[in-house]
């Protein structure tokens, strides 16, 4: 598989760009190589610039639930943009958009758009730190919300990539007021608690950690988080950037019955398209502006195109709900078909699984948190992306990402996915 003009591209944009990407973990520093540069996509498969084709597992890090191009949205897209791409002012999609989340989701009386997932996140924050009147909050090791300033210590996806601990142009002040405990450990964090007494308004988390492979929560801790959150005034805010509307109807907050004060969203309800959203409680929304004193704004914000086709998509899983039964099923098959192969290989790996949220490491212990995330052995991981790669199958190019699934997957794709696996491996046995 020759990919000859992706190399071409990645030489002339590195000239203009930044390591020549627009997202750092797009550059392939983590598992070596050039980056593959995409020309189109449709259903389940991506196409390179060469002409390439590959059986995706990214979905566009999500959004792409029901695959690539999927015509109801591109249809959605093309009517509304005669109308204009952007107006600067309220319109009725806005409203509409906002009663279909609110209808899906648990525990959400009011929510706000954006335009990302991180600006969702960072807004929280400020919102929940307006509310209480507290600085500090609480975050999760490996845990990723987004690249503001509070979510940037100790955190996951392109940062864990990189190996960066430590990032510039982060203050003494905000590194200060960002508290950090290992994901699934609650002990730890009943202790920031109660050194910190008073002094945290929130604890924010992934419900289903995405940005370091896939890592399930432990039996109670989300239960245990939100006793602590109530018992102290504090601010329970989950992060559905990644599960929002993708493992459910209602997401995280659904599929694991947990009640969460505020939520965000991202990617899903803009069916690709640049969005974010931020939602809860009304007694805390009511502080945003123009109600409250908790200043929020963006220009594109709600706009007419990510709303049309955020709402196209969300109408179609609400109308036809067996799609996260069938999600599921083609997860569960992977998985299975996986597990053998592996297991045939002979040597250590665990595979996480959560929905249609998936991920192989190379680890000869539970992974459950960041330390056995990086425990891993991501040598072995780069040789199984490219050995995957170079057979048209296209999965997150780090260790630290989850894999993730669309509907248009056939069983014949899982299959051929199942086979360069084993091809993969014994690969890297020869090595």
């Amino acid at each position: 598989m020759t990919r000859n003009k992706s190399e071409q591209l990645f030489e002339r944009a590195q000239r203009s760009i930044p390591g020549g990407v627009n997202s750092p973990v797009r550059a392939f520093k983590s598992v070596g190589g050039t980056p593959v540069f995409m020309k189109s996509a449709k259903g389940a498969y991506l196409y390179d610039a060469d002409g390439n084709k590959y059986i995706d597992y990214i979905a566009s890090w999500g959004p792409m639930i029901l695959g690539h191009a999927y015509e109801p949205v591109v249809k959605a897209i093309q009517e509304y943009a005669a109308y204009s791409t952007s107006f600067g002012a309220p319109t009725r999609l806005e409203i509409e958009m906002a009663e279909l989340i609110i209808s899906m989701a648990p525990n959400v009386d009011l929510i706000r758009m954006v335009s990302s997932g991180t600006e969702a996140c960072m807004s929280a924050i400020r919102l929940a730190r307006g509310y209480t009147g507290r600085n500090k909050i609480i975050k999760f090791e490996g845990h990723y919300h987004g690249h503001a300033d509070s979510f940037l210590v100790k955190a996951g996806s392109g940062v864990a990539t990189f190996n960066i601990q430590t990032v510039p142009g982060i203050t003494a002040g905000v590194a200060n007021d960002t508290l950090t405990a290992a994901f699934n450990d609650l002990d730890a964090v009943k202790k920031l608690v109660a050194q910190y007494k008073g002094e945290i308004a929130a604890i924010i988390v992934e419900p289903v950690a995405g940005n370091m492979g896939c890592v399930l929560p432990q039996p109670h801790f989300h239960e245990g988080l939100r006793k602590l959150c109530d018992e102290h005034g504090i601010v329970f805010i989950f992060d559905e950037v990644m599960t929002g509307f993708r493992l459910a109807p209602g997401g995280a907050q659904e599929k694991l019955t947990i009640k969460a004060d505020l939520v965000t969203y991202g990617k899903v309800i803009g069916g690709g398209l640049p969005v974010g959203a931020f939602g809860g409680k009304k007694e805390i929304m009511q502080h945003i502006a123009p109600l409250g004193n908790v200043y929020q704004a963006g220009t594109l914000s709600g706009n007419p195109i990510a709303m049309i086709a955020g709402y196209t998509l969300l109408k179609e899983l609400i109308n036809n709900p067996s799609i996260y039964k069938e999600l599921d099923e083609k997860t569960e098959y992977l998985h299975k078909g996986l597990e053998k192969v592996l297991q045939a290989w002979g040597q250590p790996f665990v595979i996480n699984r959560f929905g249609s949220m998936i991920s192989v490491h190379f680890s000869d212990k539970p992974v459950i948190d960041f330390a056995t995330a990086s425990s891993a052995n991501n040598e072995v991981f780069k040789k199984y992306f490219h050995a995957m790669l170079n057979r048209g199958v296209y999965l997150p190019p780090s260790a630290f990402e989850s894999w993730f699934l669309n509907n248009a997957l056939t069983k014949e794709d899982l299959d051929k996915t199942i086979s360069a696996t084993k091809e993969s491996l014994e690969d890297i046995a020869k090595q």
